[in-house]
């Protein structure tokens, strides 16, 4: 393996089927992923910029195992149409923002939030609109995460009943990316940057992880060339992206000016070769025989 490119053996097959009009491609589901940031400055490390927090995804996973990734997950309709407590931009903005309607605008920021919540112990919200909750470790907090991560409470209630305001303010929009359209699960994703909240502590929340580190974007991309960190093409073009930045807080003033327009990876046939390529994205292209294996 030359990198750490996620490319399930079962590709080829698919495209081929796809490219012949055998595969129906399924409608993708909305979801939303964090990169969430902490300075070194506050936690102690030395010098180089911000740590990324990244979860590795367990091998058993029918999509992903084994890949590094950001907290995330798929939307929860019942956010669409429940007004929340919000800091920040207001809705309209955010539809613009995200190429949605306003209740699709809400529910992904609420996914983006949710999510990091469930899986990583971090919440972006707090009692006003200028606060943050400190601290999300007793056990009443811990029974209300279980049961958004059950589906038992929507998010929406779940910030009702503690009187919480969703800080939107604290989310930048990065990317949205879309899986292929010969996947079996297919997700329309949009990528968030966030800094980690003062007095926040992340942890492995997740089921669906078995490690948790922060590293920084460098290092990480770094070892993605070396073979030894499995990611896929959305995960190691934002990660890539983050490098520049020397802060959290520079990378979230950064991300109002970052290109929102879906990225969609393309199978062709060309010259006896089957071709998968992410557009904008050349560095994921990938040849294969038109009639053989990769």
């Amino acid at each position: 393996m030359s990198n750490g490119q996620w490319y399930p053996p079962e590709w080829p097959d698919r495209i081929r089927a796809l490219a012949n009009g055998e595969l129906t491609a399924v409608a993708p589901k909305r979801a939303a992923t964090v990169m969430l940031l902490r300075d070194p400055v506050d936690h102690g490390d030395a010098g180089g910029g911000p740590a990324l927090y990244m979860l590795r995804r367990r091998a058993s996973m029918a999509f992903a195992g084994g890949a590094y990734a950001y907290p995330g997950g798929g939307v929860d309709p019942r956010d669409d149409d429940h007004l929340v407590g919000w800091s920040g931009p207001s809705l309209d903005e955010w539809a613009v923002r995200l190429g949605a309607d306003t209740a699709s605008a809400q529910a992904i920021v609420c996914a983006a939030v949710r999510e990091t919540y469930e899986e990583a112990g971090v919440l972006l919200a707090g009692p006003t609109a200028g606060t943050v909750v400190s601290d999300t470790t007793g056990d009443d907090w811990e029974a209300d995460r279980a049961a958004l991560v059950a589906r038992e409470l929507s998010f929406a209630d779940f910030l009702d009943r503690r009187g919480l305001v969703l800080r939107s303010d604290l989310l930048g929009a990065w990317a949205r990316w879309i899986t292929p359209e010969f996947e079996p699960r297919r997700y329309d994703t949009w990528f968030f940057v966030a800094a980690l909240p003062e007095g926040q502590r992340t942890r492995n929340a997740s089921t669906e992880a078995d490690r948790v580190v922060w590293i920084r974007p460098a290092e990480a991309a770094e070892a993605y060339d070396r073979g030894e960190l499995l990611m896929m093409p959305p995960t190691i073009s934002t990660l890539r992206e983050l490098q520049r930045y020397a802060t959290a807080a520079e990378a979230l003033a950064a991300a109002s000016g970052q290109d929102l327009t879906p990225v969609l990876a393309e199978a062709r046939l060309e010259e006896g070769e089957l071709v998968l390529s992410w557009p904008g994205h050349e560095e994921f292209t990938k040849r294969l025989p038109a009639g053989g294996t990769p």
